[in-house]
């Protein structure tokens, strides 16, 4: 069956120096020259040169190789399709802590098709790529929380994952965690306009129109109450 694309596509031309979600403790990649002339091989379009770079980068431990080769694989890109031993390599890109590998076996298991459809085990994958800082994990696991999908309905666990994906940048996180404090949940977190106001402007700057009309809003509001004192 074809492999659906949806937030995969691209994730082969990160560069080889490493991707900006990787796990917090660094050390020196093994085979790093070799995967970095397989990403310039790739963007080059010379997939055969690009799929024995990464093929033999991956087998020296480079989890940035181990990823890339197995997209290639999973594509048929260089080579034809093998789903089943793409699985291996995005596993073994996984186990060795690239949380970009953890998000998509998480994203794998939630659609389902090329791995048995598991919102739990889903979760489990979200929140191991969460822990290593990988935002869309954290956009993902904090979703379901608020959702209940997969794991308990928890709106404190959602606040939490949602503010880490907010602290990363991530504009939609921004949004809702401004919401979170303009409404203010009993037990999660009081009401706070000024925080709503900065998560705001933060998600504005993103570009998002609703962000800015709803701190324009809360400046508009502050301003009355001032001229009312």
């Amino acid at each position: 069956m074809p492999f659906p694309s949806i937030r995969l596509a691209g994730l082969i031309l990160a560069t080889a120096l490493g991707l900006p979600a990787l796990a917090a403790t660094e050390t020196p990649a093994p085979a790093q020259a070799q995967t970095r002339d397989a990403v310039a091989a790739y963007e080059a379009g010379h997939f055969d040169m690009a799929l024995k770079g990464f093929a033999e980068a991956a087998q020296k431990g480079n989890r940035l190789a181990q990823f890339n080769y197995a997209m290639m694989l999973l594509r048929g890109e260089g080579t034809p399709a093998k789903p089943q031993e793409a699985l291996v390599w995005l596993r073994r890109a996984a186990d060795n802590q690239m949380t970009h590998a953890q998000f998509t076996l998480g994203d794998l298991h939630e659609r389902g098709g090329l791995v048995p459809k598991s919102l739990e085990e889903a979760n489990r994958w979200y929140e191991r790529a969460a822990k290593g800082g990988h935002t869309q994990a954290q956009m993902a696991l904090a979703t379901n929380y608020f959702t209940g999908r997969g794991v308990p309905l928890d709106y404190g666990q959602a606040f939490a994952w949602y503010t880490k994906a907010a602290k990363g940048g991530d504009g939609s996180a921004q949004y809702i965690v401004a919401s979170y404090y303009e409404r203010g949940y009993p037990g999660i977190v009081e009401r706070d306009v000024e925080q709503a106001k900065i998560w705001y402007a933060r998600a504005a700057a993103h570009g998002d129109p609703g962000a800015l009309a709803k701190l324009r809003s809360l400046l508009e509001e502050s301003l009355r109450a001032k001229s009312q004192m």
